[in-house]
C-alpha cells in the first residue's frame, strides 16, 4: 500500500510544481497518528514559500486512489498528513505479497538506467582489512538496492596495480625471498612487513626453485612484482567471494597507461583549457573549481600523480556507456570528491551523475578490548580473521546496521551470540519461526493459499504485523534513493520484533477455522518479506536454526 500511495503523492507533487521532490512516507511512531504519514506538504511549502497546512488540504483533495485504500486522512501539526489504511486494503495486500513472492519489494523506477558501482578497489599490496569489509558490504548493498529498483547495475573493482606502492611490494617480496634463502636483507623503507609476504616468498621459491634467489635484481624484482600482484589479487577475489561479493568488472590502473587512456586524458584536459605546463610539470586548474591550489597531474620527472589516472578512469566509465557513477571511498578521501566532480563537470558530464558514499573506520572489540592487529597482516585486523570468527552473515549484517559514514565498533562477542541480543540471529530466527509453523502444521507453505480476512486476524498483533509487511517496497525504494542499506536493516529488525511478538501472542494452530487459515496466510506473507529482505542484503534466510 505504501508504494501505491507514494506514487500517487509523487503525481500530486508534480501537478503542484514539485516534480522530483524528496519527501518521506513513513510509519508514525505512535499508532494513534495513523498507519502512514508524509511530510510532502511541508517539503512543497518550503520550496514554494506557501502555507504547509493549506497545501496539505490541497494534496488530500487531489488524492485519486482506488476505492477502499484509505479509510481516513488527517492534517497534523505543522502540515503532516496522516493516513489510515482501509481494512480491505490491508487484507488485499497479503494476496499481492504472496503473488509477487520473491519479487515483492522490487520496482521499475530505475528504468534500466546504467549505473556503475565501484567499491573496495583495495591496493593489491596485502590482505583486505575490516575497513575494506565494511566498504564491500556497503557497495554491494547499494548495488543490490539499485537492482531491486530497476537499475542496470555493474559492480566494479579498480585494481591499483601501478605506481610506487607496487614497486615497494616487489622490493619487499624480494627481501623476503633473500631472507628465505638465508641471506641478510632489509624490507625497504615504506615497504610491507606482514607475514603474508613470508608465505608468498615460500610459495614463489616453491614454483621457481631455490636458484631464483640468485637472479639479478632487475629480473628478480620483475618476477616478484608479477607474482605478488597475482597472488594478492587471487586472495582478495577469493575472500570477497567468501564474503558474498562478486564483481562484474575488474579494471586495471596499469591498463589505463598501457592503452594510452591516461595520455589521452591529459590531451583532453589541455584542449579544454583545464591544464597548463609550468616548472616542467603539468598542472590541473583546480583553483578554478574552488580548490586551495592547483594540483600536479604529471611531475617534472615524467611520472604521474594519482589524479591523472583517476580522471582517465572516470572518463572511461562514461565512455563505456554508464549514465551514473557511484564510488564507495574511505572517509579520508572526502576532500577529493568536489575536485573530481568539478573536473567531470568541466568535461561535460552532469554533476549529479557522480556520487561518493563514504565509509568510516571500523574498530573491532573482543572480550571488551580493542583488537588492533592480525598476526598475518602485522598492523591491522584482516577481513578473513573476522569472517573466521563470526561468519559471513553476521559480518555483512553488522557492517550494514549503521550509516557507512559514521565510525563503527564491531562487537565480535555480540556477533557470535546466539540470543535475541544479536540482531542477525534475531532476524534469521524470525524467518525460521515463520517456516516452523508450517512444519508443525504438516502443511506446505503454498497449500494455505493467499487470502485472509480481518475477522480471521482479530488481534492487534495480527494487524500490526500486516501493516509492517506492506511497508517493505517503500523502505526498499527509499533506501535505494538515499544509498542507505541501513534503512533496510532497521526495518527488518522492527519486522522481526513484530513477528516474534505475533508468534508468542497469537496462536495459529487449533484456533477457529477462519482464524487459523488467515494466520497461516499471514505467516506465509511474513516469511516472504523477511526472506526477501535477508536475500536483498546478501544474507541467508534459514528455515531452521
Amino acid at each position: 500500500m505504501s508504494a501505491v500511495l507514494r506514487d500517487e503523492l509523487a503525481r500530486i507533487a508534480e501537478s503542484l510544481g514539485g516534480a522530483g521532490l524528496n519527501f518521506s512516507l513513513d510509519r508514525p511512531k505512535e499508532a494513534a497518528h495513523g498507519d502512514l504519514a508524509t511530510n510532502l506538504a511541508m517539503v512543497l511549502a518550503k520550496a514554494q514559500g506557501a502555507n504547509p497546512r493549506a497545501l496539505a488540504a490541497k494534496i488530500i483533495s487531489a488524492l485519486a486512489l482506488p476505492p477502499g485504500v484509505i479509510a481516513k486522512t488527517e492534517i497534523a501539526g505543522p502540515g503532516f498528513i496522516n493516513f489510515w489504511l482501509a481494512a480491505d486494503a490491508l487484507t488485499d495486500s497479503i494476496g499481492r505479497i504472496i503473488a509477487a513472492g520473491a519479487h515483492y519489494g522490487r520496482s521499475s523506477g530505475g528504468a534500466n538506467r546504467r549505473v556503475n558501482v565501484e567499491f573496495v578497489s583495495a591496493n593489491p599490496t596485502g590482505p583486505l582489512h575490516v575497513g575494506h569489509g565494511r566498504g564491500a558490504a556497503l557497495g554491494d548493498g547499494i548495488a543490490s538496492l539499485l537492482e531491486w529498483t530497476g537499475h542496470a547495475v555493474t559492480r566494479e573493482f579498480y585494481i591499483n596495480d601501478a605506481g610506487s606502492q607496487i614497486d615497494k611490494l616487489a622490493q619487499s617480496l624480494w627481501a623476503r625471498v633473500q631472507q628465505a634463502a638465508g641471506r641478510a636483507a632489509e624490507i625497504p623503507e615504506g615497504g610491507y612487513h606482514g607475514e603474508y609476504l613470508v608465505e608468498a616468498a615460500r610459495d614463489l621459491l616453491a614454483v621457481e626453485g631455490a636458484a631464483f634467489a640468485d637472479r639479478d635484481l632487475s629480473a628478480g624484482l620483475a618476477r616478484c612484482r608479477a607474482f605478488a600482484l597475482a597472488s594478492q589479487r587471487k586472495e582478495q577475489d577469493q575472500l570477497l567471494r567468501d564474503f558474498g561479493v562478486v564483481f562484474d568488472v575488474h579494471s586495471s590502473e596499469q591498463a589505463l597507461y598501457d592503452s594510452g587512456r591516461v595520455e589521452a586524458t591529459l590531451r583532453l584536459l589541455a584542449e579544454r583549457g583545464l591544464s597548463y605546463e609550468a616548472d616542467g610539470a603539468v598542472w590541473l586548474r583546480t583553483t578554478d573549481f574552488g580548490d586551495d591550489k592547483d594540483r600536479v597531474l604529471r611531475k617534472q620527472d615524467g611520472s604521474y600523480t594519482y589524479l591523472a589516472p583517476d580522471i582517465g578512469y572516470h572518463v572511461d566509465k562514461y565512455a563505456r556507456g554508464f549514465e551514473h557513477l557511484i564510488d564507495v571511498w574511505g572517509a579520508d578521501h572526502h576532500g577529493y570528491i568536489p575536485r573530481m566532480r568539478a573536473v567531470l563537470v568541466a568535461l561535460g558530464h552532469p554533476g549529479d551523475s557522480f556520487e561518493v558514499p563514504l565509509v568510516q573506520l571500523v574498530k573491532v572489540v573482543k572480550g571488551g578490548e580493542e583488537v588492533k592487529m592480525s598476526k598475518r597482516a602485522g598492523n591491522f585486523v584482516t577481513l578473513r580473521d573476522l569472517l573466521d570468527d563470526v561468519g559471513t552473515d553476521a559480518a555483512r549484517y553488522f557492517f550494514l546496521m549503521r550509516r557507512g559514514d559514521t565510525p563503527f565498533v564491531f562487537d565480535v562477542d555480540l556477533a557470535r551470540r546466539q540470543t535475541d541480543e544479536n540482531p542477525i540471529y534475531y532476524l534469521q530466527m524470525a524467518h525460521a519461526r515463520m517456516s516452523g509453523i508450517f512444519r508443525v502444521a504438516g502443511r506446505d507453505v503454498e497449500s494455505v493459499g493467499d487470502r485472509a480476512t480481518m475477522e480471521g486476524l482479530p488481534a492487534p498483533q495480527d494487524q500490526e504485523l500486516l501493516k509492517a509487511l506492506t511497508e517493505f517496497p517503500e523502505v526498499v525504494a527509499r533506501a535505494a534513493a538515499e544509498r542507505e542499506p541501513h534503512r533496510v536493516t532497521g526495518y527488518l529488525e522492527t519486522l522481526a520484533r513484530l513477528a516474534h511478538g505475533w508468534y508468542h501472542h497469537c496462536r495459529v494452530l487449533g484456533e477457529a477455522a477462519e482464524v487459523e487459515r488467515s494466520r497461516l496466510v499471514l505467516a506465509r506473507a511474513a516469511r516472504v518479506v523477511l526472506g526477501n529482505g535477508l536475500r536483498l542484503l546478501g544474507l541467508a534466510a534459514p528455515d531452521r536454526m
